[in-house]
């Protein structure tokens, strides 16, 4: 079972007016505020400058489609002299209580125009620009030094607003695609996590992994949730959407990368009081790249899911494309659910 993708796609490209969006605009987090009746939308977004600072733009929307900036100027961004300082990339939100939690993935110092052949001088491995007004050296921590990618959390109400409430992953391992559940589960907050780590025996390649908290900020020692299995997903998998509770369990849209380097998506059931466990999961791809906008970008081939929504019984997945434009596809919502639950069971 396939997702359909929306016919006008994509529904937000960069913005030429906004220095700060004039390059791209991608993986934004979308939820439906239901006191404002309307979707809303924060966005990852860069301009042209060489350092690519990544920062955050808000849309809204009544429809689901046709998506309104809703402000002219970031509304979510770094400064030099913080722990994020070079970039937030990549949000997420789930609403817990009268709050969004909004979970982001961060740099010390910014990547600089990685995808240029040109720009080789300046940038290592990860991605890293820096110049005169930047500090480095032998002595700083290693997320600074080798400018490794953690996640951090912020909360708003508004979505124009945000408390940071600081990093909620190891300083040492590259850990992206954080995603936290929308409720407590058996009393602990629970996220989604991908870390790079190194040298375990029988994983081969960078997977999913889950946590649990009391208090948002400091995590337990993280679990393998799954890792990848089809010929669709040999490179490296990862968290997409914020989990959504339904009968069967929480449903989960997640990315998987090929051996071309392809990105695909799949979807996944978890256990409703236990979501270590996986109930179902599709061997097949729903989605990949096949329109001229998920090619012509700064990643060709990529579509990149980091939003679920449900409304009047409509799944609306909202995705990344090429790393440059914002695309969607959409599904039935109870059929797909329950075909997941009952063609693709791995458990029972």
């Amino acid at each position: 079972m396939k997702f359909i993708k929306y016919e006008n796609n994509p529904i937000l490209k960069p913005n030429p007016s906004n220095d700060w969006e004039s390059l791209c605009v991608l993986n934004p987090a979308v939820i439906y505020d239901e006191d404002r009746e309307e979707f809303v939308m924060v966005y990852r977004c860069a301009g042209h400058d060489v350092r690519h600072e990544i920062k955050m733009g808000l849309a809204t929307s009544k429809d689901g489609i046709n998506f309104t900036r809703a402000c002219d100027k970031p509304v979510f961004y770094s400064l030099p002299n913080e722990p994020d300082g070079g970039c937030v990339e990549d949000p997420r939100l789930a609403k817990i209580g009268d709050l969004y939690y909004l979970t982001y993935a961060a740099r010390a110092y910014a990547p600089g125009q990685y995808w240029l052949e040109e720009w080789k001088e300046g940038v290592s491995k990860p991605p890293m620009y820096v110049d005169d007004t930047d500090v480095i050296g032998d002595e700083l921590p290693i997320m600074a030094k080798k400018n490794i990618t953690v996640s951090c959390l912020a909360v708003t109400k508004d979505f124009k607003h945000y408390k940071k409430l600081g990093r909620i992953t190891e300083s040492s391992v590259d850990n992206r695609d954080v995603i936290l559940f929308p409720e407590k589960i058996n009393g602990k907050y629970v996220i989604i996590s991908r870390p790079k780590f190194q040298g375990i025996e029988g994983l081969k390649m960078p997977s999913i992994w889950i946590s649990f908290t009391d208090d948002l900020l400091e995590y337990e020692k993280p679990e393998l949730l799954m890792t990848g299995e089809a010929w669709w997903e040999t490179q490296r998998i990862g968290a997409g959407t914020t989990p959504i509770k339904t009968e069967y369990g929480w449903l989960m849209i997640y990315h998987g990368v090929d051996d071309r380097g392809i990105y695909r998506n799949g979807a996944v059931l978890l256990d409703l009081n236990d979501p270590r466990k996986i109930l179902s999961r599709t061997t097949d791809f729903i989605m990949e790249p096949d329109q001229p906008f998920e090619f012509e970008g700064f990643y060709e081939g990529c579509v990149f899911p980091t939003s679920a929504v449900v409304k009047d019984n409509i799944l609306y997945v909202y995705y990344g494309c090429a790393d440059k434009y914002i695309g969607l596809a959409t599904a039935e919502f109870d059929k797909f659910v329950k075909y997941l639950a009952t063609e693709c069971k791995v458990n029972g």
